[in-house]
């Protein structure tokens, strides 16, 4: 039992109203002083060391009910005093801040996907208003530059609505797994040079889905043995490739070089790989964050922000998802140069759905 406990308080209250009754009791038997005094003077004595302990414990509770039925009315902002209580009024304060916290990062959350979501659908958007509207005025023939500016443009409306469908199903727990086995080499190979196509075919556009638009980044591929193989779900692997490549490449600097390297895991079919660029890197201190949904990464500066292509801060949330559905494990590990983040999948997942 904790020493500063609601229930050690309370006992310490009996403890004490006993020993004032029986002090004031022998008192009045020494000096013979009227019963009837002494009653009194213990029940005041009583009453007001009941008093500060009820105080001391009620007060707390009063302040809990005022800003939980702010919490309630959607004001997160508002905290608990005495949050460093040593007993269980602490216990419940510290709670409920960490509550609210939670709350309140949620609700700034929803806010910048709802923000996220309108701005990159404004813009396709507008862009295939303004192509349908020339092309059906008659300023610009539908000649095939301008379906194929069209056509960019509903592809960008689609990966935001893959982005919500697989942010829906993190939420919902709605997966599908279709676990075979397959030749790493070629699988990346195919999943680096789709990389490199995109890029080259938005290259110049402005981008709000979160696909890097870059070209001077090079990504490389290492995977030893050459034959390696490994099973897994190559669509939700694919996403997770796909993201933490788009990342790495988006904080790569000019010329820079990604490097996706595959090795054979300790179990039959797992696999260990790691995606290694030569940005800025990630502190130590935001290793935990960086996995979290709409992290854009605080450690970024404002230049490079400006420099990046944006996106809904959902890409490396959907990567652990991916890898959690397999069972396996995503983390940034330590590099002496960039960021360094290391997959391993154990080669035994079943078939889900």
């Amino acid at each position: 039992m904790r020493p500063f406990a609601v229930k050690t308080k309370l006992g310490t209250l009996v403890v004490i109203s006993v020993l004032i009754t029986t002090g004031l009791l022998m008192i009045a038997l020494q000096t013979k002083t009227e019963l009837r005094f002494i009653t009194v003077f213990s029940v005041i004595a009583t009453l007001l060391i009941t008093q500060f302990v009820a105080h001391s414990l009620t007060s707390p509770l009063e302040e809990m009910t005022i800003v939980a039925r702010s919490i309630s009315h959607g004001d997160y902002t508002r905290r608990v005093l005495g949050a460093d209580r040593r007993d269980e009024l602490g216990d419940l304060a510290r709670t409920i801040n960490r509550m609210a916290d939670d709350l309140e990062a949620q609700d700034r959350h929803r806010k910048e996907l709802v923000a996220n979501v309108s701005h990159e659908l404004r813009t396709p958007i507008a862009a295939l208003r303004a192509v349908l509207e020339n092309v059906v005025d008659g300023v610009s023939a539908a000649d095939p530059e301008t379906m194929r500016t069209a056509l960019k443009q509903t592809e960008r409306l689609g990966r935001l609505v893959e982005t919500l469908l697989d942010l829906s199903r993190l939420d919902n727990g709605v997966v599908q797994l279709r676990v075979g086995r397959f030749e790493v080499w070629p699988y990346l190979s195919g999943v680096l040079k789709e990389a490199n196509m995109v890029a080259s075919q938005r290259r110049g556009m402005p981008s709000g889905s979160g696909r890097h638009t870059r070209t001077d980044v090079h990504l490389h591929l290492d995977v030893t043995p050459p034959e390696l193989t490994a099973r897994a779900d190559a669509e939700r692997l694919h996403q997770v490739v796909a993201n933490l490549i788009d990342n790495a490449v988006k904080h790569s600097p000019p010329h820079g070089r990604v490097t996706v390297r595959a090795r054979r895991g300790e179990a039959p079919d797992s696999l260990e790989m790691e995606v290694l660029d030569e940005g800025p890197g990630i502190p130590p201190s935001e290793w935990h964050r960086v996995f979290e949904r709409f992290d854009r990464g605080s450690h970024i500066d404002s230049a490079d922000k400006q420099n990046s292509d944006g996106g809904t801060g959902l890409g490396l949330a959907i990567a652990r998802w991916a890898v959690d559905l397999h069972g396996g494990r995503i983390r940034v590990a330590e590099s002496e140069r960039g960021c360094r983040i290391l997959v391993s999948l154990p080669g035994n997942t079943r078939a889900q759905g």
